[in-house]
């Protein structure tokens, strides 16, 4: 073996960290991708003889990729954020597949990830490096230009919204799947009642629909539980789904998905509701195992 398969195993054997470090901090899995692919390549350009830590040194350049990548993102958009789901993990709803893993190791939902697009470049990546990843101040410090005490308070700003605003579910998976197919139960059947309760009083959907398609927030069970009866008469049929390591259900129409929506219960109810109606986006997704 010469030094550079050696270095690209020993690059390997980092990639999925580097993957879920990336996936947090841009919630988009193909930028995810450039990112860890553009730490390859300075690490191909550089003298790794002079690297002691290689899992640090390579965290460090993804994160700068990925702070890059979201001041750019911040620069280009000329108008306030619209409602935007990231890229959603999805697994069988029987288990959780091991490429999946490193991705959800902390069970970052989709509900966390969307609280994330509202940080600045520089509090998302000190909350995503030091909250998540366990990266001291002095290391994210250089990367945002701050000093140690100046990112600690970055990370601070970011872990109150963090805490303020992405609910936290229940931890029985089971319980919480009850939930959510009570809930497409009575979507399906027109039941508004029944909707109500299951829904939280100020229970919260986003629905991303793209570019063609109108972006909708809805607040409140009852408007949530109307928008609910509509749309479940557009959808032949659901199929039940892990999403972000949560319960979460396919909408198929003429045999192909129309959404994908991820559900956050809490304390018995639904307190959250992210819906990916974006056809381009939905053609993208690894859906293979709706096919068993």
């Amino acid at each position: 073996m010469d030094d550079k398969d050696f270095l690209a195993d020993r690059f390997e054997a980092h990639r999925r960290h580097l993957r879920a470090v990336a996936y947090r901090m841009l919630g988009s899995l193909s930028e995810a991708d450039d990112a860890v692919q553009e730490a390859w390549l300075r690490l191909s350009r550089s003298d790794s003889a002079e690297i002691e830590n290689l899992g640090g040194w390579l965290t460090t350049v993804v994160g700068r990729v990925c702070l890059n990548m979201l001041r750019t993102r911040t620069a280009r958009r000329e108008e306030p954020l619209d409602v935007h789901v990231p890229d959603p993990i999805i697994s069988s709803p029987d288990a959780i597949t091991p490429e999946h893993e490193a991705l959800l190791a902390d069970s970052v939902g989709l509900a966390l990830l969307v609280v994330l697009e509202t940080l600045t470049p520089a509090e998302r990546l000190a909350f995503v490096l030091h909250d998540l990843f366990a990266v001291p101040f002095d290391e994210i410090a250089p990367i945002v230009g701050r000093t140690s005490t100046a990112a600690r308070k970055l990370a601070s700003r970011a872990r109150s919204r963090v805490q303020g605003a992405a609910p936290a579910p229940d931890a029985d998976l089971a319980q919480q799947r009850e939930v959510v197919d009570a809930f497409l139960a009575a979507a399906r059947a027109g039941d508004f009642d029944a909707l109500l309760a299951v829904l939280d009083p100020d229970v919260v959907v986003r629905t991303d629909g793209g570019a063609l398609r109108p972006s909708v927030m809805r607040r409140g069970a009852k408007e949530v539980a109307g928008g609910a009866v509509i749309f479940a008469q557009l959808a032949e049929a659901t199929r039940p789904a892990l999403v972000n390591g949560v319960p979460g259900a396919v909408a198929i129409s003429d045999g192909r998905p129309i959404s994908l929506a991820a559900f956050t219960v809490a304390r018995g109810k639904v307190v959250e509701l992210n819906i990916l109606a974006d056809p381009d986006r939905l053609r993208r997704l690894d859906l293979a195992f709706l096919e068993d």
